[in-house]
């Protein structure tokens, strides 16, 4: 069922599919601000954060729910200078997370069983992501699980450059007897590794195929060349876990990258977060896309209830 409802001064979106309501604000971000569930005992938990008090102004800053990364996932640099990316054309700023996450949208359609938005990119965005396209996020919402597709279509005369991805704040722990050293993240064989102050990837050799979410080692690692398109996660007992995948519509990517990551050691969520590539893809090449003209690119990823 999906229903408008009146939400911390927003007109926002509501599905629900059986026992999952999800929250939308899709014109301000596509962002999907929380998913709950409820229990078999009447009880409500919620899979996706999002804080009580939300500044729409600022929704970029928002700590909660699933922003969106595009065109470009984390920090960018240009020849070792934040806030910069090497484009075709030389040296344009991006911000952190690129425009998308903080940008308006058009809701496209919306159905039963979800929607989609198209990106409207503003004076700023058009400057330095100089570029004709369309770029679609489709929501498509179920029981146990939810599926998001980000599209960009290349309406233009030259091949675009992109490696969006996803900002997931995850509820952890979700037990309220629990702490996160009581939860776990299984991971296909990988090599992590971390970013350094001027947007060069160094590799974290210390990288386990389960890790434990007390593990300080594992917050702001960035998992890539991973032998398999999926990783799950919960308690350590194994039940209630998470499960995530991600494709390509163009094929296996050897970039792929899932980073883990959160703000304080008291914070209520742990981000997991599929992207297409590590940052600063576009200076690295590593896990940059092309999308030729009139051809388009569609990254898919699908977030379920074990």
């Amino acid at each position: 069922m999906h229903t408008e409802i009146a939400h911390q001064s927003e007109q926002i979106h509501r599905w629900q599919r059986g026992p999952s309501t999800f929250w939308v604000h899709p014109e301000k971000g596509a962002r999907l601000m929380r998913w709950d569930i409820e229990m078999a005992d009447g009880s409500v938990r919620e899979i996706l954060h999002w804080p009580d008090q939300a500044d729409w102004s600022q929704a970029g800053k928002i700590r909660g729910g699933n922003p969106i990364l595009f065109p470009f996932s984390a920090r960018s640099f240009f020849k070792g200078e934040l806030g910069y990316w090497k484009s075709p054309q030389g040296k344009r700023p991006m911000p952190n997370h690129g425009y998308a996450r903080q940008g308006a949208f058009q809701l496209e359609n919306a159905a039963a069983d979800g929607f989609i938005a198209r990106f409207l990119p503003d004076t700023e965005a058009q400057a330095n992501y100089p570029f004709d396209y369309n770029f679609f996020v489709d929501y498509r919402f179920h029981d146990l699980a939810l599926e998001v597709t980000l599209t960009l279509e290349n309406t233009g005369t030259e091949q675009i450059p992109w490696s969006a991805g996803h900002h997931f704040y995850f509820n952890l722990p979700w037990h309220a007897d629990l702490e996160r050293s009581h939860y776990e993240i299984h991971l296909p064989k990988c090599k992590g590794f971390r970013q350094d102050t001027r947007g060069n990837l160094l590799e974290d050799k210390t990288v386990q195929q389960v890790e434990n979410f007390g593990n300080d080692a594992i917050n702001d690692r960035i998992h890539t060349k991973l032998k398999r398109p999926d990783a799950k996660f919960g308690p350590a007992g194994g039940e209630e876990w998470i499960q995530l995948s991600w494709e390509d519509s163009h094929g296996p990517a050897a970039w792929h990258a899932l980073t883990t990551w959160t703000d304080q050691h008291d914070s209520l969520f742990y981000c997991v977060e599929p992207w297409m590539g590590p940052p600063n893809a576009a200076e690295t090449e590593k896990g940059l896309h092309w999308v030729a003209p009139n051809t388009s690119q569609s990254y898919r990823v699908r977030v379920e209830l074990g």
